[in-house]
C-alpha cells in the first residue's frame, strides 16, 4: 500500500471512486509535470449531501466538511491520472468556490477544509497557494466546488 493511502487510512479516510463528470469534460488532466482537476463537488455515492448557500442554508462547519469531501474527490481524480498519490511532489494551488449568501464572508474558513486536509495527508508537500471565492450559485446547487493543481514526478503514470 502506498504511504499516501496508508496516511488516509490513519485519518479514517479512503479515496472515493472518481466522481462522474456533470458535463463534457474529464475529471483531471496531466500536462507535463502538472495535473489539473476540473471543479470537484462534494459528491458522496453519486449524491450531494447538502445544497444551498453558506450563511443561509448551510452552516460553516458543514461547508468545511463538504470542502474536505470535494478535496478527497479531487485526489481521486488525480490518482485516476497518475496512479499512486505518492507521485505527488506537492500540491501547488487550490481554488475554492463557495456558494454564498449575500452577507457571507467566511469563504476562507470553508475552504480551509480542503487546505487542512491536504496538510494532514501530505505534510509539507500539502502546502499550497489558494483562492477562496464567494459566488452566488454553483452547479447542481452545491455549496462548494474546488479545483486543484498538483506537481507530479516525471515518471508518474
Amino acid at each position: 500500500m502506498s504511504k499516501t493511502l496508508e496516511r488516509l487510512s490513519e485519518l479514517g479516510l479512503e479515496l472515493p471512486e472518481i466522481a462522474t463528470p456533470a458535463g463534457a469534460y474529464v475529471p483531471a488532466l496531466r500536462t507535463g509535470d502538472y495535473v489539473y482537476t476540473s471543479g470537484q463537488l462534494p459528491v458522496v455515492d453519486g449524491k450531494l449531501p447538502a445544497t444551498g448557500h453558506l450563511g443561509t442554508d448551510v452552516d460553516l462547519d458543514t461547508g468545511y466538511q463538504l470542502a474536505r469531501t470535494a478535496g478527497l474527490n479531487a485526489l481521486a481524480a488525480i490518482a485516476g491520472v497518475i496512479g499512486d498519490l505518492d507521485n505527488v511532489v506537492r500540491v501547488v494551488k487550490v481554488t475554492g468556490f463557495v456558494n454564498s449568501a449575500d452577507d457571507f464572508t467566511q469563504q476562507p474558513a470553508v475552504i480551509n477544509g480542503v487546505s487542512e486536509l491536504y496538510g494532514e495527508i501530505f505534510g509539507d508537500r500539502g502546502q499550497h497557494t489558494r483562492s477562496a471565492v464567494g459566488v452566488n450559485t454553483l452547479p447542481l446547487g452545491t455549496p462548494v466546488e474546488v479545483e486543484v493543481v498538483v506537481e507530479v514526478e516525471d515518471d508518474a503514470a
